[in-house]
């Protein structure tokens, strides 16, 4: 215990079958009355477990919440990672379609997200339903109806919360959990042959270590992505509006169609991202294989500096080689169910993991939760720069 806080940090239990490495629990804290130290273990916290559950935050103001997201990247000064509401509903694509995304009065950047009917004023937000918040139908396949309302749901969308244009992504995400739907177990099928599945109670979000699944590639492999880079497109979720996903909620299924240049509209070449394959934590020195496949637009493959780089732009090779990689930590041994209850707040290093909601049948009830992070003052480092003529 720091000799300046007094909160405890637990890290998570786990059965013998259980090989996810990450996850702690913290108490005896409030987050709104933070010092400059406790902010300082916190963010270490986050950065050594990945994701940590804060527990029993009933009384956090939105407004602390918000001061808190600012206070962990205090060099940050963009608002919210996917700009604002405007920006995002007109530029969100796939992440915005169908979705009233609405900010809480007096804390705009701090974000209402869930299922279902809000309540009659739910923190100054009146009478509202999120219709889309969860939805299977991301999925090329999803489950029937009847297989849904009998317990049968999918990974909604593996992402890293990253606009991957303009703006660099959060170094974290917070998510305060308000109410949480209620009714038996969920399967989670994985649909895609394997006949893999995992049981969750409604309204998780699921993780996994882009940090572990870089220690399952061979030396070879992991020579090959410390030195390789991806290039993501202009406005990378619009791109990719008329495309769904796998039945696992991993990467694109295949034949989505994307948008020309021409249908994404005007954008700046210069705020088209390119980031290393391979994302080096700034305190443990962990790295993680951090792409988002989705919305990669090319790929630049070599394994060593002096190697010129193959280039593939042809999205089923990305496709093929991202997932190749991906789906070895696709399984329900490597997958973190996050142990959040009401009240409580998870944050989590948007550098090291990947995330998913999980969608459930609404006559379990609605599922409230308040999301916000802020743009990274510094965006993520590889091992090997990328070459400044690439």
């Amino acid at each position: 215990m720091d000799k300046c806080t007094s909160f405890t940090v637990t890290p998570l239990e786990r059965t013998p079958e259980q090989k996810f490495n990450f996850g702690a629990c913290v108490t005896g804290v409030d987050l709104n009355t933070l010092s400059d130290e406790d902010i300082d273990r916190l963010k270490a916290a986050i950065w050594r477990h990945k994701v940590i559950v804060v527990k029993a935050q009933h009384s956090l103001d939105p407004k602390k919440q918000w001061d808190l997201v600012t206070r962990l990247d205090p060099n940050a000064r963009d608002g919210h990672s996917h700009g604002n509401l405007t920006t995002f509903r007109a530029k969100g694509g796939l992440l915005a379609q169908g979705r009233e995304v609405v900010g809480i009065p007096g804390a705009e950047n701090v974000r209402l997200i869930g299922k279902g009917f809000q309540g009659e004023n739910h923190f100054g937000v009146e009478n509202h339903t999120i219709e889309r918040g969860l939805s299977n139908d991301f999925h090329a396949v999803p489950p029937s109806m009847e297989e849904f309302e009998q317990g049968i749901t999918r990974f909604q969308r593996w992402h890293m919360d990253a606009p991957l244009y303009g703006k660099d992504p959060a170094w974290f995400t917070t998510l305060r959990c308000i109410t949480l739907p209620k009714g038996p177990d969920l399967t989670v099928e994985w649909a895609d042959g394997s006949g893999q599945s995992m049981k969750t109670s409604p309204g998780k979000t699921a993780y996994f270590s882009t940090s572990q699944l870089y220690t399952l590639l061979s030396s070879e492999e992991q020579l090959l992505v410390d030195h390789s880079w991806v290039e993501y497109a202009p406005y990378p979720y619009k791109w990719i509006e008329k495309c769904k996903g796998n039945t696992t909620g991993l990467g694109l299924a295949e034949g989505g169609e994307r948008l020309t240049d021409e249908e994404i509209g005007e954008y700046d070449p210069t705020a088209i991202k390119k980031y290393p394959m391979v994302w080096v934590n700034p305190l443990t020195g962990e790295k993680a294989f951090q792409v988002h496949g989705i919305c990669a637009r090319k790929l630049y493959l070599r394994s060593s500096k002096e190697e010129e780089p193959h280039v593939i732009d042809d999205v089923a090779e990305i496709r093929k080689f991202i997932l190749g990689i991906q789906n070895r930590i696709l399984k329900p041994e490597y997958i973190l169910l996050a142990p959040v209850e009401e009240g409580d707040v998870a944050i989590w290093d948007n550098y090291g993991l990947f995330h998913s909601a999980i969608d459930y049948p609404i006559s379990m009830g609605p599922r409230s939760m308040h999301q916000a992070n802020i743009s990274g003052s510094i965006g993520p480092r590889g091992l090997v720069p990328i070459p400044s003529v690439a």
